[in-house]
């Protein structure tokens, strides 16, 4: 019996070659924002800087999660040809993934909160604000 090639599905994409490519987008981004780019992004996703250095490092295969996609165009201020890149490779790599909304502008604002005199407890906070924030604009993007 003859096998069919044309019967076989579709190879999927490379999807880590996708990975390297936007996360090379936002490395380069990074390094040419001003110092203290990593650690406002760190703060700004309630992680570790070092969080941050591996997901903007194209030799790691660790994906991106796309709730973190405003926060990141937030913070490091991506120009349009660098934001289309990023999204670009960002749907090859994770078809479906990216939030509607991952291609609209965003801005930054800083809040001061108080220091609850506990890493995990500022940790916490931290989080507990960037999910309010989230769910607020996922409502009005609904509008």
């Amino acid at each position: 019996m003859k096998s069919r090639t044309s019967d076989l599905p579709a190879p999927p994409p490379d999807t880590e070659g996708a990975i390297r490519a936007y996360k090379t987008v936002l490395a380069s981004v990074i390094e040419q924002r001003p110092s203290g780019t990593r650690q406002r992004l760190a703060d700004a996703l309630g992680k570790h800087r070092s969080f941050v250095s591996q997901i903007a490092n194209p030799a790691y295969s660790t994906p991106i999660p796309a709730k973190h996609l405003p926060a990141i165009f937030s913070v490091c201020h991506f120009s349009p040809a660098e934001r289309e890149a990023f999204v670009s490779a960002y749907a090859i790599a994770h078809p479906g993934k990216a939030p509607a909304n991952a291609s609209r502008r965003t801005r930054h604002i800083s809040l001061t909160v108080p220091d609850l005199g506990d890493d995990r407890q500022n940790a916490a906070l931290d989080r507990a604000i960037l999910d309010f924030i989230q769910k607020i604009t996922s409502i009005a993007g609904k509008t």
